[in-house]
């Protein structure tokens, strides 16, 4: 069997393709897969890393923008486009796929376009709470439209092909057990808390952060708390912490990192979450049946990390603080809320739990087995 994974620009869309392309191969040692993503993209580092192949296509974008600026980038993307559906059809006619899985990003769309009017099985896997624009272009064209929870599917116009089947995520967020994980950190009988927002980090929530770990200082550190500032924040906010007063080295339990590389693990041993609410981050939170408090990004197209926010909160799984209303001293009062209130933090988990699909790259990777007999 060939497979075709296609997909790009964020882990996001790249990391549940990688999943289900694993339990393909775990099924079927001799098949034959093959990545396709955007040269120059997050896909270079993250698919040959988990020991597959990839083909580059040239990367584009739309911008909404009617500016000068944006309409100059759009008329050069129309013409990576066309180069990208002329690269897909010679990579298809060579690879002769059975079937190809489009897990979103603009790079998807020329595999997936390409493939439907080649006559190849396809199908595609969105994984935010409302389609992006790749899959919105490919949803008339592909057999199978495969969505993360029920509410999901109601955006499209051919019900019959929509099949709600979950995110596929790590197995450890799923089967890491609480105690083998706060034994593994070290962790004392203090709450823990764990917050990110992103490999990058995002400037205002660092802010705020900063606020909220100097209250934890001042209060002695109640509880315990390990923040990620990402690659950006790292190279400011130790500085502001220190002109807040803040000196970690006499805080045990209280810990900022540029990274949090463990993340299964620290989610299993955690108590609360604060997090963005990109389509990744909610599926692992609920895979992992964390309580969090979800602050969006207002920077997405179609205000997608609000609506995927959204779902988790109206399951009973999240509190959701939108970044214009978000301070220090909101979340630290949000946070504590939820951790003097354990039946609350209980009923969240549960709710998150049943939403979560803990079988959902074995589900997709039943799909496309079936699609490629055909």
């Amino acid at each position: 069997m060939n497979v075709i994974f296609t997909c790009g620009g964020t882990g996001g869309h790249i990391n549940p393709a990688i999943a289900v392309a694993d339990i393909v191969k775990e099924r079927c040692p001799d098949a034959n897969i093959l990545f396709v993503g955007a040269a120059g993209g997050m896909e270079e580092q993250l698919v040959p890393k988990a020991g597959y192949r990839l083909e580059g296509l040239p990367a584009s974008s739309f911008s909404r923008k009617l500016t000068p600026k944006g309409i100059a980038h759009n008329v050069s993307g129309v013409f990576k486009i066309l180069s990208a559906l002329t690269r897909v059809r010679k990579i298809i006619r060579e690879f002769k796929p059975d079937v190809i899985l489009g897990t979103g990003g603009y790079a998807s769309f020329p595999a997936l376009f390409v493939g439907s009017k080649m006559g190849i099985p396809t199908c595609v896997h969105e994984s935010n709470a409302v389609p992006g624009l790749a899959t919105r272009l490919v949803a008339d064209s592909v057999e199978k439209i495969l969505v993360c929870f029920p509410e999901s599917g109601k955006g499209y116009s051919q019900q019959e092909k929509v099949e709600v089947v979950g995110m596929p995520v790590r197995r450890e967020f799923i089967y890491t057990r609480r105690e083998d994980a706060r034994k593994e950190l070290s962790l004392d009988d203090r709450p823990l808390i764990i917050s990110a927002f992103g490999s990058l980090g995002a400037r205002e929530m660092n802010k705020a952060m900063a606020d909220f770990m100097a209250l934890e200082y001042a209060e002695k550190v109640p509880y315990q708390h390990t923040h990620a500032t990402g690659s950006y924040g790292w190279r400011w906010m130790p500085e502001l912490m220190q002109e807040k007063g803040v000196d970690f080295e006499s805080a045990p339990g209280l810990d900022m990192k540029e990274y949090i590389y463990n993340m299964p693990t620290m989610m299993a041993a955690a108590d609360v979450m604060i997090s963005r609410a990109g389509a990744a981050s909610c599926n692992e939170i609920a895979a992992a049946g964390l309580p969090c408090i979800l602050i969006p990004s207002p920077n997405v197209t179609d205000n997608h990390q609000e609506k995927n926010a959204r779902v988790l909160e109206r399951l009973g799984g999240a509190v959701v603080v939108l970044e214009s209303e978000c301070t220090g001293q909101r979340l630290y009062d949000e946070v504590k809320a939820l951790l003097s209130d354990e039946p609350r933090r209980k009923s969240m988990r549960q709710a998150l739990l049943r939403a979560a699909v803990p079988d959902s790259a074995e589900r997709i990777c039943d799909i496309i087995c079936n699609l490629a007999r055909k």
